[in-house]
C-alpha cells in the first residue's frame, strides 16, 4: 500500500469519526486486495452517558471456523452488554469473540454483532481493530498506527500472540545437555532461549551453534505448522551495570559497536526471506533498564557503573535501537525486560520503571509499536502464584506488606506483577494488545520443603514465612538457589494477558561463578554467587542463598540441573 493510500484511509476514519461510523475499505476497492479483513464500526444511538454500537466484520482470507476480534477505546468508553459476540473489555481493551452459533466465517463472508456501553465526554470511534491477531481495513505495507515509521512492515503481519497455536524451538544443545543428565530425558524436549551474548555467538563460538545454525535447525523443526524461535537479545554497553557475574564484553561507551557489529548483524539474518516462516521472538536486553529506576543516585542500592550509564544513555539508546532496527522484520516479536516483582513491585519503581522502557521505546527511531509485550522473572525465581497468602491478608492487625518477607511491596508473586505491569503499560501508552510472558524455568519451589497451607497466625512473619512457596532467604537473591525447582512447562496463553510461560533461562546454566574464574568471556565475579557471601543492600545484607562450586554464566552446572528436576513444581 503506497503512503497517499494509507493518507487516504486514516482521512477516511476521521471523517467517519465525526458522524460515529469507521468507515469500511470493501474488498472490491482497486489496489486493496491484500487488505485481510473489514471491519464497519458503527454508533447507531447516543444519548448523554450511553450508546449503541453495530459491527461488521468482513473475512478477506482463509475460511475460519471461529474468530476474534479486539480493539481498543481511546476513551472511557465501556461495554455494558452484547449481542451475537461474547463482548468483553479489560481496561481500555475490547475483545469480542464468535458465538457457538456463528463461528463460520467464509473468505468474503461477513457476520455482524452489537453491543451498549456508557461514556463520557467524547465518544471516538477506535482507530484499529484486529480479527485474530491481524489488522483489519489496511495491507501489510504500512503499519497504520506508526504513520512516522516507513520501514515497519505494517501490523497486519503480525499475530496478536506468536505462541498461540504455534511450536517453540527445541535447542538442540541445550537438549543435549539435558539428555546427557541422569532423568533429564524427561525434560530434554522442552524449549528453551538462544543466548546471544557476544557478538562472537551470533556466528558461533567455540563450537557453538550461530544464529543461522539455528534458525536452520528451527526450519526442520517447524514442518507445516507455525514454529516460535526465542532469542536472548543481550550484549549492551556496561551490561548489567549491578551484577558483575553478568557484565559483558562491551565497555561503557561503546554503543556503536552495540549498533554495527551486534544489532546490525541480527537485524540483518533475521531479515533472511529464507526465514520469514517462523515466528522469532526477542527477549531484549535482560536486567538492564530497570537498573536505572532502582541501582543509581541517590538509592541505597547504587553502584558507580549504573550511575555512569544513566549519565551516558546508553541503555536507552541501544535498546530504542534494537527495538527499532529487529522490529522492522514482519515476522519478529520484542519482549522488553521488565524485571521481577521482588524488584520492581513497590510504588517507587514500578511506574516510573515503565517510564524509562517507554523512554527507550521511543529512542533511536523506535516506537511503542515495536515492543509486542514484556517479560518477567527471567533467569530469576520469584514463584508464579503464592497460593497461601495475598497482599491483602492481615495478622493480628498487620498487614502483609509489613512482614519482612513482603516489605510492602504491592505484589506477592509474579502472575499479580505481570498483569498489573501489562495494565500499567497500556495507562502509559503502549498499544492496547501487549502480552506480558514469564519465565517459569526456576520458580516452581517443589519438593519436601514446599509449605502445604498457610502458616500459622503467630504472628505476620511466621504466617508468611509459614506459607510462602519462595523459599529464597531473601527475594534480592538472584545467584544459583539453593532448593529452587523446575516451574510450569512452557504454554501458550495460560492466564489473561500472558502470552506465554516461557523457558529463556534454559536451566542447568549457571547463573555466575561462587569464585572468581579468569574467562575471556567479559565475565566477572559477583559475590552474590558466593554461598559464604553476607549481603548487601540490595537482599537486606542477607546470605546469598547460592549453590557452591559454580562455573561462570551460562555453563552447564549439573547440581543445579539435578536439584531442579528434583524440586519441580508440577513434579516431573
Amino acid at each position: 500500500m503506497s503512503r497517499t493510500r494509507t493518507a487516504l484511509l486514516a482521512a477516511l476514519a476521521l471523517v467517519a469519526g465525526a458522524s460515529g461510523t469507521a468507515l469500511a475499505v470493501t474488498p472490491g476497492d482497486a489496489g486493496l486486495a491484500a487488505v485481510p479483513c473489514t471491519v464497519d464500526y458503527k454508533v447507531q444511538n447516543q444519548w448523554d452517558t450511553g450508546f449503541t454500537a453495530a459491527v461488521t466484520i468482513t473475512n478477506n482470507t482463509t475460511a475460519k471456523s471461529s474468530w476474534s476480534l479486539k480493539w481498543a477505546y481511546a476513551g472511557n468508553q465501556k461495554v455494558t452488554s452484547g449481542w451475537n459476540a461474547k463482548v468483553s473489555q479489560s481496561g481500555t481493551a475490547v475483545t469480542a469473540a464468535n458465538e457457538s452459533y456463528n463461528g463460520t466465517l467464509a473468505t468474503g463472508g461477513s457476520v455482524s454483532f452489537g453491543f451498549q456501553g456508557t461514556y463520557s465526554g467524547t465518544n471516538a470511534v477506535p482507530a484499529t481493530f484486529t480479527l485474530d491477531g491481524v489488522t483489519c481495513n489496511v495491507d501489510g505495507g504500512t503499519d497504520p498506527t506508526d504513520p512516522t515509521d516507513p520501514t515497519d512492515p505494517g501490523g497486519g503481519t503480525k499475530v496478536d500472540n506468536p505462541y498461540a497455536g504455534a511450536k517453540v524451538y527445541v535447542n538442540p544443545e541445550w537438549s543435549a545437555n539435558a539428555t546427557a543428565e541422569p532423568g533429564g530425558s524427561r525434560i530434554a524436549n522442552q524449549p528453551t532461549g538462544v543466548w546471544l551474548d557476544r557478538i562472537a555467538a551470533i556466528n558461533g563460538t567455540g563450537g557453538k551453534m550461530g544464529l543461522r545454525a539455528h534458525l536452520d535447525e528451527a526450519l526442520k523443526q517447524k514442518g507445516s505448522g507455525e514454529l516460535v524461535v526465542q532469542l536472548v537479545i543481550y550484549d549492551l554497553p556496561g551490561r548489567d551495570c549491578s551484577a558483575l557475574a553478568s557484565n559483558g564484553e562491551l565497555g561503557p561507551t561503546e554503543i556503536d559497536k552495540y549498533k554495527t557489529q551486534y544489532i546490525d548483524p541480527i537485524a540483518a539474518i533475521l531479515a533472511d526471506p529464507k526465514y520469514a516462516s517462523l515466528r522469532i521472538v526477542n527477549t531484549v536486553e535482560l536486567d538492564s533498564l530497570p537498573n536505572l529506576v532502582t541501582n543509581v543516585t541517590p538509592r541505597a542500592t547504587a553502584t558507580a557503573n549504573c550511575d555512569t550509564m544513566k549519565a551516558n544513555g546508553n541503555y536507552v539508546k541501544g535498546v530504542g535501537y534494537a527495538l527499532n532496527k529487529l522490529g522492522d522484520a514482519a515476522n519478529v516479536y520484542n519482549y522488553v525486560d521488565a524485571g521481577h516483582h521482588g524488584w520492581l513491585g513497590w510504588d517507587d519503581n514500578f511506574s516510573a520503571t515503565v517510564q524509562t522502557i517507554k523512554q527507550a521505546a521511543t529512542a533511536e527511531g523506535a516506537t511503542v509499536n515495536d515492543v509486542q509485550g514484556f517479560i518477567t522473572n527471567t533467569a530469576n525465581y520469584s514463584a508464579l502464584k503464592e497460593q497461601n497468602f495475598t497482599i491483602n491478608d492481615s495478622v493480628n492487625g498487620k498487614s502483609v506488606r509489613e512482614s519482612k518477607w513482603v516489605d510492602w511491596n504491592r505484589y506477592v508473586d509474579e502472575l499479580s506483577y505481570a498483569q498489573a505491569f501489562r495494565q500499567e503499560a497500556v495507562n502509559q501508552g503502549f498499544p492496547a494488545g501487549v502480552g506480558m510472558l514469564i519465565d517459569t524455568s526456576r520458580n516452581g519451589w517443589g519438593g519436601s520443603a514446599r509449605p502445604t497451607g498457610p502458616g500459622a497466625m503467630t504472628d505476620v512473619d511466621t504466617y508468611v514465612n509459614g506459607g510462602k512457596i519462595d523459599r529464597r532467604i531473601h527475594v534480592g537473591n538472584w545467584c544459583n538457589q539453593s532448593g529452587a525447582g523446575l516451574g510450569e512447562r512452557p504454554k501458550a496463553s495460560p492466564a489473561a494477558g500472558i502470552d506465554a510461560y516461557v523457558w529463556i533461562k534454559p536451566p542447568g546454566e549457571s547463573d555466575g561463578s561462587s569464585s572468581a574464574i579468569a574467562n575471556d568471556e567479559g565475565k566477572g565475579f559477583d559475590r552474590m554467587c558466593d554461598p559464604t557471601y553476607t549481603g548487601n543492600p540490595r537482599n537486606n545484607n542477607n546470605m546469598s542463598g547460592a549453590l557452591p562450586n559454580a562455573p561462570l554464566s551460562g555453563h552447564w552446572f549439573s547440581a543445579q540441573f539435578q536439584e531442579l528436576m528434583k524440586n519441580a513444581y508440577p513434579a516431573l
